[in-house]
């Protein structure tokens, strides 16, 4: 029996395959390369170029393969741009997501473990933010992510497909050999946005505010290692397997670091100065986002490896080092 994983080629879902081959796993991967790479590709896994909002495309990969369970990482991420073109989100998350859970209706596959985000929260009431808080989106985003959760749930019920939703924040890091990593075009993530500064591709970076609430006064924000991510993802697989019941759970470090701490991190790690420049606050920017992961620790047996800040950075590093254009190179 096989894993599907939809968008296996894009930063969480490439090292989510990694880890699955390197525990004995067979696995399918579909990616349409929209913005995953063909270079971030598993070899041995078998891959499918196509989109899975093509219904036909989709049942060809489930009648040529004996897949048992299906992992979610497709679906369109950047916040601003959700925010301009709310339409193309609702097609290629929610449309993408109802094809894919009519087809594990016609070929009867009761698992799927989604990618979810913890932006369905929208501004927090509290800190650390845990599963039951009230999920209020304020980006169109996270608004598609709650409704594909929404569809999930209702499709439990009708058709008896058990899902596991797993909600975090900021990922970051890479595999420790720098094979693969993160290139995202446009980059909007604060850890290679910091790194581009010492690989000479920016001038400087910029601190939005600097008297927030916190202890150096910069926004605080929970970051997760890609490595720690993917081992939550087969955790959740392993959890439905045995039977267990559909389930949400937020992922994090539970600490969280201040952008201020990142670029220290970044110095540190790359041994080379980084230019920082204050910019003024944006707007809708809360000052703390970190959430509890202690339902996760404690049904899925999780918790992150990744706890330090610099061992983080520091695999961000070796990667955007050795790959400064990405799969490009």
């Amino acid at each position: 029996m096989s894993i599907l994983v939809c968008g296996g080629a894009g930063y969480i879902g490439s090292h989510t395959v990694y880890k699955l081959i390197e525990q004995g796993n067979d696995v399918i991967i579909v990616d349409n390369l929209q913005s995953g790479h063909l270079k971030a590709v598993n070899k041995n896994a078998k891959f499918y170029k196509g989109d899975i909002r093509d219904s036909k495309f989709l049942e060809k990969v489930f009648y040529e393969n004996k897949i048992e369970s299906v992992l979610h990482f497709a679906a369109n991420s950047l916040v601003g741009e959700s925010m301009v073109k709310p339409l193309l989100y609702f097609n290629n998350n929610v449309y993408g997501m109802q094809i894919l859970l009519e087809t594990m209706v016609k070929f009867n596959i009761k698992n799927i473990v989604f990618s979810s985000t913890a932006a369905v929260y929208g501004e927090p009431k509290r800190i650390p933010i845990v599963e039951s808080d009230d999920t209020n989106p304020t980006n169109t985003y996270g608004e598609t992510k709650l409704t594909m959760e929404k569809m999930m749930k209702w499709c439990n019920k009708a058709y008896g497909i058990n899902f596991v939703a797993l909600r975090y924040f900021n990922v970051a890091g890479a595999l420790e050999d720098g094979s693969i990593g993160e290139d995202h075009h446009p980059e909007t993530h604060l850890i290679p946005l910091i790194l581009q500064v010492p690989l000479k591709k920016r001038e400087f970076i910029t601190v939005f505010g600097t008297d927030y609430p916190t202890a150096d006064g910069t926004c605080i924000r929970d970051y997760i290692h890609v490595l720690d991510l993917a081992d939550a993802h087969i955790k959740a697989v392993k959890y439905l397997e045995n039977g267990n019941e559909s389930n949400i759970f937020n992922l994090g470090n539970g600490i969280g670091f201040s952008v201020k701490e990142m670029i220290d991190a970044a110095k540190e790690v790359t041994k080379k100065d980084i230019k920082v420049v204050l910019g003024e606050k944006r707007a809708g920017d809360p000052a703390q986002l970190v959430a509890s992961s202690e339902k996760a620790r404690k049904i899925l047996e999780w918790s992150p490896k990744y706890t330090n800040i610099k061992e983080i950075v520091k695999d961000a590093w070796t990667w955007h080092e050795t790959h400064p254009n990405g799969f490009e190179d």
